[in-house]
């Protein structure tokens, strides 16, 4: 089998799409509890594709296993902070595989001016909030009721990583 993390390409919108939905499905790490129609995704892709946004999959034997991206704040003063999302199956997970997307968006919205990145994670996502560590993001704060999912409330919790001519700051 082959592993592969690259930039998404308009190709992989169907898979995508079929990734995040399975992610989103399990009702624990996403705020979205399933994937948008195939018509919304492919927009959303081949606008990723377009502006050369930091967006990347693991894709294996054709199929995508894993994304992650960050995208930048549209108004001037903020267009130097993005949100960081990701995702992977729940079968290829503990395989580096978030560590290796991670990092490669990382680099790619650095090259891009992105200079602090952030992200909201649920409070009780141990393996998420200890691969964000490890790469450099900050826990800022703690946030109660930030998610719901039926009629359970969870607490969430906001990180920061400060990258490139910010993180001399």
């Amino acid at each position: 089998m082959t592993l592969e993390v690259r930039k998404i390409q308009f190709a992989d919108a169907h898979s995508y799409r079929e990734c995040l939905d399975s992610v989103a499905r399990e009702r624990r790490f996403l705020a979205q509890v399933e994937a948008l129609p195939i018509e919304q995704i492919e927009q959303f892709v081949a606008e990723s594709v377009a502006t050369d946004a930091a967006q990347y999959v693991a894709v294996e034997n054709g199929m995508v296993i894993g994304w992650c991206d960050v995208f930048s704040h549209w108004a001037y003063a903020i267009a130097h902070v993005g949100s960081l999302g990701m995702g992977v199956r729940a079968e290829y997970r503990g395989r580096g595989i978030g560590e290796r997307l991670l990092r490669a968006t990382l680099t790619h919205a650095e090259q891009k001016g992105i200079f602090r990145v952030t992200l909201e994670a649920r409070a009780d996502n141990r393996a998420a909030i200890r691969l964000y560590e490890k790469v450099g993001f900050r826990i800022e704060a703690r946030t109660p009721c930030a998610l719901r999912f039926d009629d359970t409330f969870y607490e969430g919790v906001q990180m920061a990583l400060l990258q490139g001519p910010a993180s001399a700051a």
